[in-house]
């Protein structure tokens, strides 16, 4: 049976890190970022090794020509790294956005963005995963991003990640809740971080500051998303499905009717989940501008199993016709 290429290179990522997981005594990940900057850089750079984890490491990294592996195949293959290091290690925050839903937005930022130049900004960047999918489905056009992550080893991994496939992503470690110093894009892409935000002195800035104790993380996160996107510029943001039922969404709902138009709302399908409760969706919001004006009527469907061809490709039909319809 013939080994795939992601096969292939999982498979020296994954030994290569067990390997200095065991000899540096750390996290398989962290063990994963020196592998993934070894692999980068064209050698080894932790001078601790023994001689004989040296050798065996060099045997390994042989087997990888980075330039005979498309971006694709590199960052599956650096996922699927990641995730059986999460799966070892779990933490609330150390979670991968599908492939399906990344696959998923790269084609409606396609879909939605006509621009050949386009600034990209992920303010809940993680290990990388769902901008570096983004990136890959917009190959044709020129893509400058910025990734923010207060994770100092997701980071690092996003880090690798940009890296290995040759993505130029600026990169910032730091809580995106905090005044950010970037300049305003033309697309978020943002797989919201759920809870509740423990600094509410910095909450206190926001239109959706809560009154009475803290304010939702995800509330906090779509209006700092809108404050950085220019005028016109969209938003494809991955919300809970409860988004606009708990106590606190009526902030968030004033706050939408003032700032953006409401473009789309894609229910993703519950078997995607663990459960009804984990279930989300894709929601797409325009920042309001002078010479946009909001859409007759917003885009609202129920997305089938992605396995399904037949439904998937009706659904896309769907989507081309209110888009022509609206633009």
């Amino acid at each position: 049976m013939s080994i795939t290429p992601v096969e292939t290179l999982f498979a020296v990522f994954n030994e290569t890190a067990e390997q200095l997981e065991e000899e540096l005594s750390c996290t398989y990940l962290e063990a994963l970022a020196e592998t993934g900057e070894n692999i980068f850089q064209g050698t080894i750079l932790q001078e601790e090794l023994s001689e004989l984890t040296q050798k065996r490491l060099a045997k390994d990294y042989e087997k990888v020509n980075l330039s005979q592996y498309t971006n694709e195949e590199i960052r599956k293959a650096f996922q699927l790294t990641i995730l059986k290091g999460m799966q070892q290690n779990t933490q609330p925050n150390h979670q991968i956005t599908p492939d399906s839903v990344g696959m998923l937005i790269g084609y409606l930022a396609a879909k939605f963005i006509k621009k050949e130049t386009i600034q990209l900004l992920d303010p809940a960047v993680g290990s990388g995963n769902l901008l570096s999918t983004v990136i890959n489905q917009l190959s044709d056009r020129n893509i400058e991003s910025v990734g923010v992550e207060i994770d100092d080893l997701l980071i690092r991994l996003a880090y690798i990640n940009a890296n290995l496939q040759k993505h130029p992503i600026q990169l910032f470690n730091q809580d995106s809740i905090e005044p950010l110093f970037i300049d305003p894009a033309d697309a978020v892409i943002c797989d919201l971080p759920i809870g509740f935000y423990p600094n509410d002195l910095r909450a206190s800035d926001f239109d959706v500051k809560w009154q009475e104790g803290h304010t939702y993380a995800h509330h906090l996160f779509i209006e700092q998303s809108t404050r950085h996107t220019k005028p016109g510029g969209y938003l494809f943001l991955v919300i809970p499905n409860g988004l606009f039922e708990s106590e606190q969404s009526p902030v968030l709902h004033n706050f939408i009717k003032e700032h953006v138009n409401i473009q789309a709302l894609f229910q993703l399908p519950v078997s995607m989940f663990k459960n009804k409760a984990a279930s989300k969706s894709i929601l797409i919001l325009q920042k309001k501008s002078e010479d946009v004006k909001p859409p007759k009527q917003a885009l609202l469907a129920e997305l089938p199993k992605l396995s399904n061809a037949q439904a998937v490709e009706s659904i896309f039909a769907k989507i081309d016709k209110w888009i022509t319809d609206n633009k």
